[in-house]
């Protein structure tokens, strides 16, 4: 049998589930019989950088591997570095396929989103113009669930139950006091409303919440907004607002252009702040009740004490289903879901060109956000249901989880 060796590599933001997919792809491999399964440190940057290490030496058995699995973020760390195109950089990819030639190279397996599928698609292209054999895979990830061809991406449904739990918690932390009041969560999404639309989830066991989302798939507009507020006024004293980061007028521009409602220094420049905060401006003036903006920014991303189960198990098969693929000899690819059904829930894995995927944008379908354009349809609650389902069970030092040790990233220091 032919010597194995591989690389594997995350870029991007963090998510719960990405290791999960670097364990898959660690357990595959030793399984596949690899000599070597290097990690590169900090993504493609790092690799350029001569920063890796050996995997396989340092998972040996599956314990090593479950505690990989139940740790968030990135074991790896990760990179914002987008590799330029072919012609105009071409040392680049003399430097990165030496370094893979010298190293007996055979597979190269990137976690990461639409940048990183950017990064795939170019490596197989150059692949292909030197004839070189070296298989290189895509793994999905992302909690924003805007990559194509994917029936979901592996991180979402566990940043999802963390937004829905959320929401749940300001309802009952809001619901204890009898005045008029907005609270107004500002959710990740710049251009895709997938966690925004999460929230709706809450409702699951009883609760009301959120009274109203707004998605950046559609137009916002303002005075709608506050008509859809005094409406709901009508009904109850305390109100709860889901909205995307994203959201954009009738012309394309992003709320805090609108020089009629955003803060102004001194000077008239205006002060850009988040979504949340410009709204927050908005209602107070309009209603001049309490209201309060809250964003929950990075605190959904890495969330293992609220992990979804079905998320976690997932990320980890799709990470053994791209050793799988790569040894039967697909290249140029990622892995994508697909679901076969709602109730019960159930998906298969399957393989496509990463050119069809890479720097394009999966948003919610018009047709499920409701026709006022401030909720979500049941059809989206349908999809989104089975992908919260489930809980990991996380071990606990000293009253705080027990994640694996990232020392090797101490040297993630800029130096000037």
């Amino acid at each position: 049998m032919s010597q194995k060796n591989c690389f594997i590599g995350q870029s991007g933001g963090p998510t719960v589930a990405i290791n999960a997919s670097l364990a898959g792809v660690v357990a595959q491999c030793k399984k596949e019989g690899y000599e070597h399964i290097y990690g590169m440190i900090n993504g493609i940057k790092g690799l350029l950088e001569d920063h890796y290490i050996d995997l396989g030496e340092l998972f040996k058995d599956e314990e090593s591997i479950e505690n990989l699995k139940a740790t968030p973020a990135m074991y790896l760390g990760s990179c914002r570095f987008k590799l330029p195109t072919i012609n105009l950089a071409e040392g680049t990819y003399e430097k990165l396929f030496k370094k893979f030639e010298d190293m007996h190279i055979t597979d190269v397996f990137y976690i990461g989103g639409n940048d990183s599928m950017d990064t795939v698609a170019k490596l197989s292209t150059y692949a292909k113009t030197v004839n070189s054999s070296i298989r290189f895979i895509g793994i999905p990830k992302t909690i924003d669930n805007d990559l194509m061809g994917t029936d979901h991406t592996p991180g979402f449904g566990s940043a999802a139950k963390y937004v829905a739990s959320s929401m749940l918690e300001i309802f009952y932390d809001s619901a204890i006091y009898k005045l008029n009041a907005v609270t107004i969560v500002e959710i990740m999404g710049r251009n895709a409303g997938w966690l925004t639309a999460a929230s709706a989830l809450a409702r699951e066991n009883g609760a009301t919440v959120p009274d109203l989302i707004y998605l950046p798939e559609v137009p916002f507009d303002t005075e709608k907004f506050l008509e859809d507020i005094r409406e709901k006024f009508k009904e109850k004293s305390s109100i709860i607002i889901a909205v995307s980061e994203g959201i954009k007028d009738a012309n394309g521009q992003y709320l805090d252009q609108d020089s009629k409602y955003t803060k102004k220094d001194a000077f008239g420049h205006v002060l850009h702040s988040g979504t949340g905060k410009v709204l927050e401006t908005i209602v107070y003036k309009e209603f001049r009740c309490k209201v309060r903006s809250i964003e929950l920014n990075v605190l959904q991303r890495c969330a293992m004490h609220i992990a979804s189960k079905n998320d976690i198990e997932e990320s980890f098969e799709i990470g053994q289903f791209a050793v799988t693929s790569a040894l039967n000899n697909e290249t140029g690819i990622m892995i994508v879901s697909k679901r076969e059904s709602d109730m019960p829930y159930k998906v298969h894995y399957e393989t496509m060109d990463v050119l069809k995927v890479a720097n394009l944008e999966h948003k919610i379908p018009v047709e499920w956000i409701n026709d006022a354009h401030n909720d979500i349809t049941p059809a989206l609650h349908d999809y989104l249901y089975p992908l919260i389902q489930g809980e990991m069970a996380i071990k606990y030092t000293n009253g705080i989880p027990t994640y694996l040790d990232i020392t090797h990233l101490k040297n993630n220091i800029v130096k000037e």
